[in-house]
C-alpha cells in the first residue's frame, strides 16, 4: 500500500493543518507586535570620518599639507568604496565610505592605523581623530518658544529632556542653549606698554582655568590644586606676571573679557520670540510611531505647568505623515482584500471561496513573523509590497482548491482522495509558477546604491508571502478543502452567485470565445504581427519622448528652508533684520494665498541664527556664527492645497526684500526620498581657479531657466591668502616664518586657552586680539618682539603676497573636484526633461571644450546610472533563471521560449497606461515591470503546461483551442484578482500615494493587456514552434530526397553506360 506522503498526512490528520495554521497566526500576531514602524526603509550609510585640525592654517595649506599626505593611506584600507575630503580654514576633514555591510568597527580600527602610519603632519597640526559616527535619523524637534526669558525655556526644555531619558529615550540634543563662550580681546598697545606677548596671556589664562588633583591628606582630605577661574571676573582677575616689586600685572590690564556666548551660539526664534529646540533621533533599531508617541505623552503631561505664554510644537515630524501613509496604504488593502474575496466568490462556490480566502489574512501574518526575523520594518515601501501579493497570494491557494473541487464534483473522487491529489498533481506547475515570480521579484535584489537599498524590501516582502503562501497552500488548505468537500455534496443557497456566473461564463466560452480562438488560429500569423506592430508602437513612445522619463518623482515633504548668509562686516543685528524680512514675506505670501484659497498654508515658521539650515550654503565655511541664519517653514498637508510647495517658494521669493548686508538668500523646498540634487555635476580635470570658472559658466546658463533655483558650487571665494616672505631684517632678528606664522594665528584666530564643561555643555576661553583692532591696515601696522625686546614692525621683517582664495578645497578619491548643485519643478515632468537634456548636450559640452574640464552627472543623476544598469543585469539575471527553471518543467529548451518571449508584451499595457493615466515612468515603473514580468510568465506557463498536455492525444491546433478555452478562467482568475487587489491604489488621488503609483500602472495595466496578448501571442507561438519545425523537417527532406535523386540518375546513367558498351 502507498505511504501517503506529507500532502496526504495533513489532509488525513485530525489537527496538525490548523495546528500549522495556529502557529502561522500566532507568530504574525506577536510579531505585529514588534514590528517597527517607519516612513522609508533605513539607508545606512558605512561611513568613518577623520578630522585634523591645524588652527590658523588656510584652505589650500590644509589640502596640501594634510589632506594629500593622509590620502594614499587610507586608500589602501579594505573596503573602501570612496573618500571625500573637505580642506577648509583651519581643519580637514575625511570622508571614508565603505562598501554595505562592512563592520565599521573594524574599519575606524583600520582607518586610525592608516592614519597613524602616514607621513608627519606638520607642526602646529592637532592629533587627527577618528569618529565612527552612530547611525542615527531624525523623529522629531520638540520646540518650547513663547514670550519669556531664553534661560527659562533652557530650563524647562532641559527638564523636558530629562523625563525623556527617564521614559526610555536615550537619542536627545537640546539646541538653542547659550553656551558659556569667553573671548579675552587684548589690546596691541596695552600688550607692548607691558612688554607681554598674547602667548604669555593665554598661558596664564589656561594654568588659572586648569584644575589638578593633588592627593589626599593623611587624615582623608582631597586636596586641590588650581583656582580654576572660568568665569568673566575671575579671567580678569587672572595673574599674568607678577614684577621683582610684587606688583601684579592681571589680565584686565591688557585685555577686556566679554561673554562671546551670544555672537557664538546657535538660537532659535518663532515669530521674534525666543525658542529652544529638542531633537529627537532613533538609531537602526529604533521606532518611530512609539518614539514619537512618548515625546507626546510626556509633552501632554509638561504642557499645563508651563509659564504663560509658553508652549510646546511639534515640528519637522515624520511620525504625522508615517501614520496618514500608512492608514492610507491599509485602507487600500483592506479595500483590495475585500473585492478579491468578492471576485473568489463570484467564481468558485461558497466553501472554496471562503478557505481560499482564508489564506490571504494567514499567509500575510505569517509574512509579518519572517519580516520580524529579518528585521524587516513597515514602512511605505514594505507596505506596498504586502499589498502587491494581495491577488498573488491566492493564485496558488484557487488552483488547488478548484482541482481538489473539479475532482471530486467531475470525477466523484472521495473528499479525502480529491483534497490529496489535488495537492499532489499542483505541486510541480503551482511550485514552478512560484519559483518564476519568486526569481522576477528577486532581480530586484541586483539593485544597489541607495535607491536599490529602498527598493529592496519589496521582493523581501514578496518572497516571504508567497512562500508562507505555499506553505498553507499545501499543507493547510488541502485539509479545510476535504471538510468543504464533505459538507458540501448538496447545493446551497449561497453557491447560486457562482453557480450564475459560471454558467453566463461557459456559455460566453462556447459561444463567443472558442469561434473568435479558431479564427485566431487560423490568423495567427497576421495577429502575431498586429502584437509585434502594438510593441513597436510602444517603444517609438519612449524613444520620442512622449512618454516622459522621470527617475525619481520625490513625494512632497511640504518644507521650505531659507538660507542666509550675510556679508562680511555684518552684525547680529543685521543678520536678526534679515531674518525678520524672511518671515514677513513668508506671513505676508501665506495671507495673500490664505485669502485665495481659503487655508493658510503655513503650519509654523522657525528661525535660527548662527547656522545654516540643512544643507546649508557653500559661502558658510567663511562666515562668523553671527553671519549665518536659516528660515524652516512647515507647510500643510498637500492634500489640503491645490499647489505645489514649489509654487508656494516661488511666490516668497518674488515678494521678498533683501537686506542690504545680505549676501545670500536661498530658498529650497524639500521633498523626501535618498536621491541627491536634481541638478549635480562633478568637475575635475583642473586646478580650482579653472573649475571655479568653469562653474560659474554652467551657473550662468542654467540660471536663465525659471524652473531651476538654488544654484551653487562646493568651491566659494574666501577671504585673500597672503604669502609671508622673511626680509633681509627679519632674517637677521632670528625670525622664522612658521614662529611669525604662529603669532599672526593666534591674533587673528585666537587661541582657545581653556576647554571645559559647565552643567553639561561645552564652555571655553579664547585669547585673541581685539576685534576692532582687525582692520585692513592690520599687517601694516601690527608689531611682534623680538628676541632683544624690541617691538618692531611686521611689515618690516616680511613681504605679503596677496592672492585670491578658497574658502573650501575638496576630493574626491585623491581628485580636485567642484560639485555644481541645484533644483528643478518637478511640477512639469516634460520641461525638467527639456532642462535635463539642453543641460547634457548643449551647456556641459560648451563649458568642458572652453575650460578643458572633465564633468560628469553625480548626484540623481548617478543614482539613476546605477540604478538602471543593475536593473537591467537584474532583470536579465531572473530572465535567465526563469528560462532554466522552465527548461526542467518541459524538459525541453525550446519550449521555454514560447513562454518567456510573451514578456515584452507587457510593455505595451505599461506605456499606454501611463499615458493614460498622465504618468511619467519612473524608477516605480521599473520596480512594477519587473515584478509584472513573473505574473505573466504564469499565465503563459498555464497555457504551454495544458496545450502540451492536451496535443498527446489530439492535434495541435485542436489542442491548442481547446487548452485556451479550458484554462481562460484560472488565467483570467490569477489576473483578475492581482488587478482588483490593486485597482484602490489605481484611483488613489491623494499625494501621499502618487509616488507609488506608477508601479500601480506597470502591474495593472501590464498584466491587463498581457492577459489578452497572452490568449493570442503564446498559441500563435506554439504553433509557430510547430510550423517552423515542420518547415525544418520537410526542408531536410526534400534535400535527402533531392540527394536520392541524383545518386539514383547517376546510378542510371552509369548503368546505362555499361550497357551501351555490351551493346557494342
Amino acid at each position: 500500500m502507498r505511504r501517503p506522503g506529507i500532502f496526504g498526512y495533513f489532509v488525513r490528520h485530525g489537527t496538525a493543518a490548523n495546528l500549522l495554521l495556529m502557529a502561522m497566526i500566532v507568530a504574525g500576531l506577536g510579531a505585529v507586535q514588534n514590528l517597527r514602524t517607519q516612513f522609508m526603509p533605513d539607508i545606512v550609510m558605512n561611513n568613518v570620518y577623520v578630522n585634523v585640525a591645524w588652527p590658523g592654517a588656510g584652505p589650500e595649506q590644509v589640502d596640501r599639507n594634510v589632506v594629500q599626505v593622509l590620502q594614499p593611506s587610507l586608500s589602501e584600507v579594505e573596503g573602501v568604496d570612496e573618500i571625500s575630503a573637505r580642506a577648509q580654514e583651519g581643519r580637514a576633514r575625511i570622508t571614508v565610505t565603505f562598501e554595505p555591510g562592512y563592520d565599521l568597527f573594524a574599519a575606524a580600527e583600520s582607518v586610525s592605523a592608516a592614519v597613524s602610519s602616514a607621513g608627519p603632519l606638520p607642526d602646529g597640526t592637532e592629533t587627527p581623530t577618528v569618529d565612527r559616527h552612530a547611525w542615527t535619523f531624525p523623529v522629531t524637534d520638540v520646540v518650547f518658544h513663547g514670550p519669556v526669558d531664553a534661560d527659562l525655556l533652557v530650563r524647562l526644555a532641559d527638564e523636558y529632556a530629562e523625563r525623556l531619558r527617564d521614559a526610555g529615550l536615550t537619542r536627545i540634543s537640546v539646541r538653542g542653549v547659550a553656551h558659556d563662550y569667553i573671548r579675552v580681546e587684548a589690546s596691541e598697545p596695552l600688550l607692548m606698554r607691558h612688554d607681554v606677548t598674547l602667548a604669555e596671556v593665554s598661558a596664564a589664562v589656561s594654568a588659572a582655568a586648569a584644575s589638578s588633583p593633588g592627593g589626599a591628606t593623611p587624615g582623608g582630605a582631597r586636596i586641590s590644586t588650581g583656582e580654576e577661574s572660568r568665569t568673566r571676573e575671575s579671567v580678569g582677575d587672572v595673574v599674568v606676571r607678577t614684577g621683582a616689586d610684587g606688583q601684579k600685572l592681571r589680565v584686565r590690564d591688557v585685555a577686556a573679557v566679554v561673554d562671546d556666548g551670544v555672537r557664538q551660539g546657535e538660537r532659535f526664534y518663532v515669530h521674534g520670540a525666543p525658542a529652544t529646540v529638542i531633537r529627537i533621533s532613533r538609531g537602526e533599531t529604533g521606532d518611530t510611531l512609539r518614539q514619537f508617541a512618548l515625546a507626546e505623552r510626556v509633552a501632554d503631561e509638561m504642557r499645563p505647568t508651563l509659564p504663560e505664554g509658553v508652549r510646546i510644537d511639534f515640528v519637522n515630524t515624520l511620525a504625522n505623515s508615517i501614520e496618514d501613509r500608512l492608514a492610507l496604504l491599509l485602507d487600500n488593502a483592506l479595500f483590495g482584500l475585500l473585492l478579491v474575496v468578492g471576485v473568489l466568490f463570484l467564481f468558485l462556490n461558497a466553501r472554496t471561496a471562503l478557505w481560499v480566502a482564508a489564506g490571504i489574512p494567514t499567509a500575510l501574518l505569517a509574512a509579518a513573523g519572517g519580516m520580524w526575523a529579518l528585521g524587516v520594518s513597515i514602512n511605505m515601501v514594505s507596505l506596498f509590497g504586502l499589498i502587491l501579493t494581495l491577488g498573488m497570494v491566492v493564485d496558488d491557494a484557487i488552483v488547488v482548491g478548484e482541482h481538489a473541487d473539479h475532482l471530486a464534483r467531475r470525477r466523484g473522487l472521495s473528499p479525502v482522495s480529491a483534497a490529496e491529489t489535488a495537492a499532489r498533481r499542483m505541486a510541480a506547475p503551482v511550485f514552478s509558477s512560484a519559483v518564476t515570480t519568486l526569481l522576477a521579484f528577486s532581480g530586484m535584489l541586483a539593485l544597489g546604491g541607495r535607491f536599490g537599498r529602498m527598493v529592496e524590501d519589496i521582493p523581501v516582502v514578496v518572497c516571504i508571502v508567497l512562500a508562507a503562501s505555499l506553505l498553507e497552500c499545501f499543507l493547510v488548505l488541502p485539509n479545510h478543502m476535504r471538510h468543504a468537500l464533505e459538507g458540501g455534496r448538496r447545493r446551497r443557497w449561497y453557491d447560486r452567485p457562482s453557480e450564475w456566473v459560471n454558467r453566463g461564463f461557459e456559455r460566453f466560452v462556447a459561444r463567443v470565445f472558442r469561434p473568435a480562438m479558431k479564427l485566431a488560429m487560423v490568423l495567427r500569423y497576421p495577429l502575431l504581427g498586429l502584437s509585434v506592430m502594438l510593441l513597436l508602437l510602444s517603444v517609438e513612445r519612449l524613444v520620442t519622448g512622449e512618454l516622459q522619463w522621470r527617475f525619481w518623482n520625490a513625494p512632497e515633504q511640504g518644507q521650505i528652508t531659507a538660507n542666509i548668509a550675510m556679508l562680511a562686516g555684518a552684525e547680529r543685528e543685521d543678520t536678526l533684520a534679515q531674518l525678520a524680512l524672511v518671515d514677513q514675506a513668508l506671513r505676508e505670501t501665506a495671507a495673500e494665498f490664505e485669502e485665495r484659497h481659503g487655508l493658510n498654508p503655513i503650519r509654523f515658521t522657525l528661525s535660527r541664527i548662527g547656522a545654516g539650515g540643512r544643507r546649508g550654503l557653500s559661502v558658510q565655511d567663511e562666515k562668523e556664527p553671527w553671519q549665518l541664519a536659516s528660515v524652516d517653514a512647515e507647510l500643510i498637508d498637500a492634500d489640503l492645497r491645490p499647489y505645489s510647495s514649489s509654487e508656494f517658494n516661488a511666490a516668497v521669493q518674488a515678494r521678498l526684500v533683501r537686506h542690504p548686508m545680505a549676501e545670500v538668500v536661498a530658498f529650497r523646498f524639500m521633498r523626501s526620498g535618498p536621491g541627491g540634487d536634481a541638478v549635480s555635476i562633478e568637475l575635475t580635470g583642473a586646478d580650482p581657479q579653472v573649475l571655479k570658472a568653469a562653474s560659474e559658466d554652467i551657473q550662468a546658463a542654467l540660471s536663465q531657466y525659471p524652473e531651476v533655483s538654488a544654484l551653487e558650487d562646493s568651491l566659494a571665494y574666501d577671504k585673500t591668502e597672503l604669502v609671508l616672505s622673511l626680509t633681509p631684517l627679519g632674517e637677521a632678528l632670528g625670525f622664522t616664518t612658521d614662529a611669525l606664522g604662529a603669532e599672526l594665528r593666534r591674533r587673528l584666530t585666537g587661541t582657545k586657552a581653556a576647554e571645559f564643561a559647565v552643567e553639561g555643555r561645552d564652555a571655553s576661553i579664547t585669547v585673541a586680539l581685539a576685534r576692532d583692532e582687525l582692520s585692513a591696515d592690520f599687517l601694516a601696522r601690527t608689531r611682534v618682539r623680538a628676541e632683544g625686546g624690541d617691538w618692531v614692525p611686521i611689515s618690516e621683517l616680511v613681504t605679503v603676497e596677496a592672492r585670491p582664495g578658497f574658502s573650501v578645497i575638496r576630493r574626491v578619491d585623491g581628485v580636485v573636484s567642484v560639485t555644481v548643485s541645484g533644483d528643478i519643478d518637478q511640477s512639469d515632468a516634460a520641461r525638467a526633461q527639456e532642462i535635463e537634456t539642453d543641460l547634457r548636450e548643449r551647456i556641459l559640452p560648451l563649458a568642458a571644450a572652453r575650460h578643458d574640464v572633465r564633468w560628469s552627472l553625480s548626484g540623481l543623476a548617478e543614482q539613476e546610472r546605477r540604478f538602471l544598469a543593475e536593473a537591467e543585469y537584474g532583470f536579465a539575471a531572473a530572465m535567465i533563471g526563469i528560462y532554466l527553471v522552465l527548461a526542467w518543467v518541459f524538459a525541453s529548451w525550446l519550449r521555454p521560449l514560447a513562454v518567456i518571449a510573451v514578456v515584452p508584451f507587457g510593455l505595451v499595457g505599461v506605456v499606454w497606461g501611463h499615458l493614460w493615466m498622465g504618468l511619467p515612468l519612473t524608477l516605480f515603473s521599473v520596480v512594477g515591470m519587473i515584478g509584472m514580468s513573473g505574473i505573466i510568465i504564469n499565465d503563459s506557463i498555464v497555457l504551454v503546461s495544458t496545450i502540451d498536455e492536451y496535443a498527446r492525444r489530439r492535434a495541435l491546433v485542436p489542442a491548442v483551442i481547446d487548452a485556451v478555452c479550458d484554462r481562460l478562467r484560472p488565467v483570467m482568475l490569477t489576473t483578475l484578482t492581482t488587478v482588483v487587489g490593486l485597482a484602490p491604489l489605481l484611483t488613489e488621488t491623494s499625494q501621499e500615494a502618487q509616488f507609488l503609483k506608477p508601479t500601480v500602472v506597470s502591474l495593472c495595466f501590464g498584466l491587463g493587456a498581457g492577459f489578452f496578448l497572452v490568449l493570442l501571442v503564446t498559441p500563435a507561438l506554439v504553433t509557430l514552434q510547430r510550423d517552423v519545425r515542420a518547415a525544418l523537417v520537410s526542408a531536410r527532406r526534400m534535400g535527402r530526397l533531392g540527394l536520392d535523386a541524383g545518386l539514383g540518375r547517376r546510378r542510371r546513367a552509369g548503368l546505362g553506360g555499361r550497357g551501351a558498351g555490351r551493346a557494342v
